[in-house]
């Protein structure tokens, strides 16, 4: 019984000695536990305040996604040369790549995709509404390899090179 009276009191003496160490380490040296440490005090200034318009409330990217797609139509005629001249250079600098110069779907990089890219002339893709056209190139196309273009494009460009595909008619 007296030894472990003597154990547990050379125990306590241990846990003491060591605490007080630990004490004498946090109040004496320059590296201290982290009640010393500089720390963040995210309420001590105020916070910055926002000047008004920076953050949209309405329109933006969002408004596109959820329309319905037979709701969605071009904003620009069909037929303004401006806006089918853009809408080219636009085309070669986004879709011919994979899509080809002559608009085939023979571009030297979708090549390497299975399914092959389509030919933008064709009867099926010149018949495709507006809508249908801009949530393809959009955001994509489920089970093929047009990938989604939303965050590359920006909306009214992705509408010029829409107008420009379509005044091409189809191939014959």
């Amino acid at each position: 019984m007296k030894k472990y009276f003597l154990f547990f009191v050379a125990l306590g003496v241990v846990i003491l000695v060591a605490y007080e160490g630990l004490i004498f380490y946090d109040n004496n040296f320059k590296y201290g536990r982290m009640w010393e440490t500089p720390g963040v005090r995210p309420l001590e200034d105020l916070p910055l305040v926002m000047p008004g318009g920076v953050v949209p409330t309405d329109g933006g990217e969002e408004v596109f996604k959820s329309t319905p797609t037979e709701a969605l139509r071009s904003p620009f005629p069909g037929n303004d040369p401006e806006t089918l001249k853009l809408g080219k250079v636009l085309y070669f600098t986004y879709c011919a790549q994979c899509h080809g110069k002559n608009y085939d779907g023979n571009g030297a990089v979708g090549q390497s995709f299975q399914p092959l890219p389509t030919d933008l002339r064709s009867a099926k893709v010149q018949s495709l509404s507006d809508g249908v056209f801009f949530k393809e190139i959009s955001y994509g196309i489920p089970e093929g390899r047009q990938p989604p273009l939303a965050t590359t494009v920006e909306a009214m460009d992705r509408w010029r090179i829409i107008a420009h595909v379509k005044s091409l008619g189809i191939r014959h």
